[in-house]
């Protein structure tokens, strides 16, 4: 696991989510852009990564917002460990299956937020269901887009380090 990958991981999905929490339009497009992080750092880094990502991210989250401090944290580190665990266990190497892992995690996160809401408010409230899958929707389409930009940065960086070093050996004989 690098440390200093999941918390650039962790820092960017954070600056992502307050950028585009205003974009929510009266709470019909619900996301989780912190969530998509850290199932992309489990299925990256392995559990530890899943783990690290789900803690940092879900206490900062739950800190900028004003839901009870340490519930988010907890669920995603949860999802996060899971996430990973199964990345291990299994090749997923393709994006599809990636957004599968992704989709199930997210399922998974809201039912266990409201589930644990419920048990600290004392009170068990209405699943929204539609709320649920729409966010599930937009997630696994911010994750499809996180897991391609994961596979073609690099290999965009090598061809842009291979053009420079090509244009210095031409030179030299």
């Amino acid at each position: 696991m690098k440390i200093t990958s999941v918390l650039l991981t962790v820092a960017v999905t954070v600056i992502l989510q307050l950028a585009l929490a205003r974009y929510t339009v009266g709470g019909r497009w619900v996301f989780d852009v912190v969530l998509v992080g850290v199932v992309y750092a489990a299925l990256n880094w392995g559990p530890a990564g899943g783990i690290v990502a789900g803690t940092v991210g879900g206490l900062i989250q739950d800190v900028l917002s004003d839901d009870i401090v340490g519930t988010g944290g907890l669920v995603k580190t949860l999802v996060g460990f899971t996430a990973g665990f199964i990345g291990e266990q299994f090749v997923v190497a393709r994006p599809g299956a990636r957004v599968a892992i992704l989709a199930g995690g997210s399922l998974i996160h809201r039912v266990l937020l409201i589930a644990l809401h419920a048990t600290l408010d004392h009170h068990w409230p209405v699943f929204p269901w539609t709320a649920i899958l729409g966010e599930t929707a937009v997630n696994s389409i911010f994750g499809l887009i996180a897991f391609q930009l994961g596979e073609t940065m690099p290999a965009f960086r090598s061809r842009t380090r291979q053009n420079r070093r090509a244009g210095l050996r031409r030179r030299e004989w």
